[in-house]
């Protein structure tokens, strides 16, 4: 048994605090506890300290061993720590200890301490070994220090393992990867295209899990994730990571998935990979988070959130549409929407959906910080933004008069309620382990959510000023301003086509349709965001039905995909075009989305549905115009595409 796989991220210390033999116990047992193996942390550090009675278990040459097989371990396992000034274990050599192994093994028939024993015992002779542990400066470098060694005192491991693999493995897959986009509609699936087209194209066996917005596709078993030589994790969003514990994993961005496949696809072959270490009760890359900037985090969660608010927003704004689109404004112009007995049914089921779109997001914004117990914490907290609580009005509440915190509180309300779950989850982890089982269904929800009612309540009025402020001055833009707004959120529909300035345009403009009576203003802000959308996909259809000779065979007959894509206000198609030539491309797409968008706003376009495209333009407030603004956009970035790209030497 390999002590790599003993060994878990949270039960290594590079820096133990203990002085004296005694303390230095209480701090690996807690470094055991840490894995999550033990059931009775007391009962194993009776029988730690009942081994420690027959004799040390300080080897000498600065390192002690301490370990017990009790009935208190579930399963196997392994924590390290590191004294740097060294600790008095009793070693017969009377040296100070400072490499510290402790082993944990279940009660049984089976002698798994002593093999571990034996096999620590074996590497740890190499005192080069030992200093460079000693000096470690990542828990990871320790580990890898560790996997490296034993694959060199232990060879015949590594070639049995080959020949298993090879004999009676030969039909799994070599790599493994995952993708996920914070929509799961396109990027998802490109990337897991281009991963497995240049895999194949290097020989290289390989299956892709797809995280997408209809659920996990093609999943990676336990038996390929143990046989696999590497992972690629190519998300943009929280996904299942504990499972790759102990194994290579490479985890970067999903475009890099599309952009970057060969290098990914490189590096995983090679195998100059870190090995991944999980943490205890956390089915998120929390420890992959150590790495990414601060702002990489924050957009991971946001875009949790967006993903799974999604559903509800265009699900409900197009019912909500189509409300519009059935009334009779004459009737009732107080009541549009809810005149005819159709259309107060679609605005009714529509504005339930629509009416989940906020605490949704908080909640899964939370989820993604905090995992399960942040849900709940997140979810109420966007209910009491959108609904515009404050300790004025709690007695009195009256919805009409009450001032929603909007996008702007339920975005709060999850990165709030995220981060307190974690404080409760770290005041709470000193209470006895017997409590652990009422820690998500009592004390989690009953503090997390009572705190963030007061949080909420309290920041509601500012926030809720903030929000009203940004709506009036929306309301006040006008003229040149307003086509300028335009201009520049239909170019960032365009600039990275899915990516963190489209997605920043369109949730502004999803907010937007949240707003409390809602009005032109606000429908055009959206309008000028899908039609933004929708101009890179067509404009390249159009070059390359029009301007052959600036594209090869494979990119024209792709080109024609782009018409239904463009017009389904699916941005994404226009992905591998700009991937391929985005000096051309991007500048292209950006100045013909640009164009639609400020058009739109020049001639009153509205959007009352988030989505849709073409199949919502009787829903749009002037549509004839929308669809010049369209067209004129569209066919501007087609011509520019042709001028900046040179003619190919041959069309193949």
């Amino acid at each position: 048994m390999r002590i790599i796989d003993l060994i878990n991220k949270n039960s290594v210390k590079l820096n133990l605090v203990s002085k004296d033999k005694s303390n230095v116990v209480d701090e690996l047992v807690d470094l055991v506890n840490n894995s999550g193996n033990l059931n009775n942390k007391k009962e194993y550090k009776e029988a730690i300290l009942a081994r420690e009675e027959l004799s040390t278990t300080a080897i000498g040459e600065g390192v002690a061993i301490p370990h017990a097989k009790n009935k208190a371990v579930n399963k196997a396992c392994l924590a390290a720590g590191i004294s740097k000034e060294g600790i008095d274990y009793e070693a017969f050599d009377d040296s100070l200890s400072h490499l510290f192994f402790m082993i944990a093994a279940p009660d049984g028939a089976n002698n798994t301490h002593l093999e571990v024993l034996s096999r620590l015992s074996t590497i740890l002779m190499d005192e080069n070994f030992r200093n460079d542990l000693i000096n470690a400066s990542s828990i990871d470098e320790f580990l890898n220090l560790i996997n490296k060694k034993e694959k060199e005192k232990f060879p015949e491991e590594e070639e049995a393992k080959e020949v298993v693999v090879e004999d009676k493995k030969s039909d799994l897959p070599t790599i493994l990867a995952v993708t996920a986009c914070p929509t799961g509609i396109a990027h998802t699936f490109m990337a897991a295209e281009s991963l497995s087209q240049k895999a194949a194209n290097k020989g290289i066996s390989i299956k892709v899990e797809t995280n997408g917005s209809a659920g996990i596709k093609n999943a990676l078993t336990k038996e390929e994730i143990e046989n696999a030589t590497c992972i690629i994790v190519a998300a943009d969003k929280n996904v299942e990571m504990n499972r790759f514990n102990g194994k290579k994993v490479i985890i970067t961005k999903v475009a890099d998935g599309i952009h970057k496949a060969d290098e990914l696809i490189d590096k995983a072959v090679k195998g100059d990979v870190e090995i991944f270490c999980g943490s205890k009760g956390n089915n998120t890359e929390e420890s992959s988070n150590e790495k990414e900037s601060i702002g990489r985090q924050f957009y991971k969660h946001l875009m949790n959130g967006v993903s799974h608010m999604l559903p509800f927003v265009v699900g409900g704004g197009i019912l909500i549409a189509l409300a519009f689109l059935f009334d009779d404004y004459t009737i009732n112009p107080a009541k549009f929407g809810m005149n005819t007995p159709l259309a107060a049914f679609f605005k009714t089921i529509g504005g339930q959906a629509f009416g989940f779109m906020l605490p949704v997001l908080a909640g899964y914004i939370a989820m993604s910080i905090a995992d399960r117990p942040g849900l709940a914490v997140g979810f109420v907290g966007g209910v009491i933004a959108s609904a515009g609580y404050t300790f004025s009005n709690l007695m009195h509440y009256d919805a009409k008069t009450a001032i929603s915190a909007g996008f702007l509180g339920a975005l709060l309300a999850g990165f709030v309620g995220g981060y307190l779950v974690l404080l409760l989850k770290k005041l709470f982890s000193y209470l006895p382990n017997s409590l652990e089982g009422i820690k998500p269904v009592l004390l989690f929800p009953v503090f997390g959510i009572l705190l963030i009612g007061l949080i909420m309540i309290s920041l509601n009025p500012i926030v809720g000023s903030i929000n009203t402020s940004l709506n009036n001055f929306l309301a006040s833009m006008s003229g040149t301003s307003k086509i300028l707004l335009g201009t520049v959120l239909g170019g960032m529909m365009a600039i990275d086509m899915g990516g963190p300035f489209n997605k920043a345009a369109y949730v502004f403009g999803t907010a937007q349709l949240t707003v409390v009576n809602a009005g032109p203003e606000q429908f055009a802000i959206m309008a000028a965001v899908m039609i933004g959308g929708m101009v890179p996909p067509l404009a390249i259809a159009l070059a390359t039905t029009f301007f052959k000779n600036r594209f090869s065979e494979s990119e024209r007959k792709s080109g024609i995909v782009n018409y239904i894509m463009g017009l389904s206000f699916i941005t994404e198609g226009a992905i591998p075009f700009a991937a391929a030539d985005p000096l051309h491309v991007i500048p292209a797409c950006v100045v013909g989305s640009g164009l639609a968008g400020a058009l739109s706003m020049t001639f009153g376009c509205g959007l009352r549905a988030p989505h849709g495209g073409i199949f919502v333009l009787p829903t749009i407030i002037n549509p004839l115009m929308y669809l010049v603004a369209l067209v004129v956009g569209s066919v501007v970035g087609a011509i520019l595409l042709a001028i900046l790209k040179k003619p190919l030497d041959k069309v193949k």
